[in-house]
C-alpha cells in the first residue's frame, strides 16, 4: 500500500467524524476555538488508536490471512464504503445539534465514528505498512478534517456533509477493488 492510498483512507475515515464535527460547529452560536480543536483531537486520536488495535489483532492472525487478505481488504473496505454511501443517502433526519463541550458525549462519538478504522487496522497487518507512520497519518488527516468541519459547520452549515461521506465511501470502495485486483495478479 502507497502511501497515495495511505492518504485517500485516512481521509476516507475521517468522514464520519467530519460529519459530526459538522454537526458540532453547526450548534455554536459563535465559534469556540478551544471546543473545536477539542473536538478535533479527541477524533483524530480515536482515529489513531483504533487502527493500530486493528493491527495488533491482524497480527495475531497474519498467518491465517495473509493467503486470502486481498478479499478481505476488499470486502471490508466495500463494506465499510458501501455503509457510508448508504447512510449518507438514506439519512432522512434533520437532527438538530445542540455544542456543548461534553468529553464523555465526545469519547462516545470518537468510538462511534472510528470503528471502521480498527478494520482498517486489520488490513494493515496484511499490507506490511509502517503501522506508526500510517496511524500517525491517520490521526492528524482527521484532526485537520475535523477541525475544518466544526468551522465549515459554523459558516455554513450541513450544505457539504453527505456529498463528503459519499465521497469518502466511494473512495473506500475503489480501494479495496484495486487491492483485490492486485492480490490477484491483475494489475
Amino acid at each position: 500500500m502507497g502511501l497515495t492510498e495511505l492518504l485517500l483512507i485516512s481521509v476516507s475515515l475521517a468522514m464520519d467524524a467530519f460529519s459530526v464535527s459538522v454537526c458540532k460547529g453547526l450548534s455554536m452560536r459563535k465559534i469556540d476555538k478551544k471546543g473545536a480543536i477539542i473536538t478535533a483531537l479527541f477524533f483524530g486520536v480515536f482515529q489513531a488508536i483504533m487502527p493500530f488495535i486493528g493491527y495488533l489483532l491482524g497480527k495475531s492472525f497474519e498467518s491465517y490471512i495473509n493467503s486470502f487478505s486481498h478479499w478481505i481488504a476488499f470486502i471490508l473496505l466495500g463494506f465499510i464504503g458501501g455503509k457510508m454511501v448508504y447512510e449518507a443517502i438514506n439519512d432522512k433526519s434533520e437532527e438538530h445539534c445542540e455544542y456543548k463541550l461534553d468529553y464523555k458525549e465526545l469519547t462516545i462519538l470518537a468510538i462511534a465514528t472510528s470503528i471502521d478504522a480498527l478494520a482498517v487496522g486489520v488490513i494493515f497487518a496484511t499490507e506490511k505498512v509502517n503501522i506508526l507512520t500510517s496511524i500517525a497519518i491517520i490521526g492528524a488527516i482527521t484532526f485537520a478534517v475535523c477541525l475544518a468541519g466544526v468551522l465549515i459547520g459554523h459558516k455554513f452549515g450541513s450544505k457539504y456533509e453527505k456529498k463528503a461521506e459519499i465521497a469518502g465511501g466511494a473512495i473506500l470502495i475503489i480501494i479495496g477493488a484495486k487491492l483485490l485486483l492486485e492480490g490477484l495478479g491483475i494489475i
